[in-house]
């Protein structure tokens, strides 16, 4: 076993690095299509990410065509105290995404032809790696959000009535 192989748990599986969501992108966009990207990051901002200290939720992404990038902007990974004052990352800094041209092209332009915008959903660890889901998000309309919040509390009523069934 190598040095970088995290330990297993109690049952078994391979311990977990935290998780990043933004739930609140799911609320507020219709999510048509997403993409796995990496991100370019410094040692610190590594560190802080899986102590899981970030947070999506004012964050958004911004596309170009030419050249084809993409540019995680107002995403905050919050400063790694016990790497000192010189050693520290800018927590708001612009982050550049890592994808395949191709990949880029085509959800810019879709994003683009949709007038939806490009959402960071969510930061998650693969093979040591940290990974960004980004989706294209149109916005929702009020009457959609109340919608999704009365389906919510129906199934939950529906719930506790079963459980007090048995």
């Amino acid at each position: 076993m190598s040095d970088r192989t995290k330990k297993t748990s109690k049952g078994g599986q391979p311990a977990r690095e935290p998780v990043i969501e933004n739930r609140k992108a799911w609320f507020d966009y219709t999510i048509t299509e997403t993409l796995e990207c990496g991100l370019k990051l410094v040692g610190t901002e590594v560190k802080s990410l899986r102590k899981g200290q970030a947070s999506l939720a004012e964050g958004w992404v911004l596309s170009a065509l030419e050249p084809p990038e993409l540019t995680l902007l107002n995403v905050t990974i919050a400063e790694y105290p016990p790497a000192g004052v010189a050693r520290q990352h800018q927590p708001n800094r612009q982050r550049r995404l890592l994808a395949h041209r191709k990949e880029i092209v085509r959800l810019a332009t879709e994003a683009k032809a949709k007038g939806g915008s490009l959402v960071p959903l969510k930061i998650y660890w693969v093979q040591g790696r940290a990974k960004l889901l980004i989706g294209i998000g149109l916005g929702k309309k009020q009457h959609d959000k109340r919608e999704a919040i009365a389906k919510r509390e129906d199934k939950r009523d529906m719930d506790r009535a079963m459980s007090r069934r048995r």
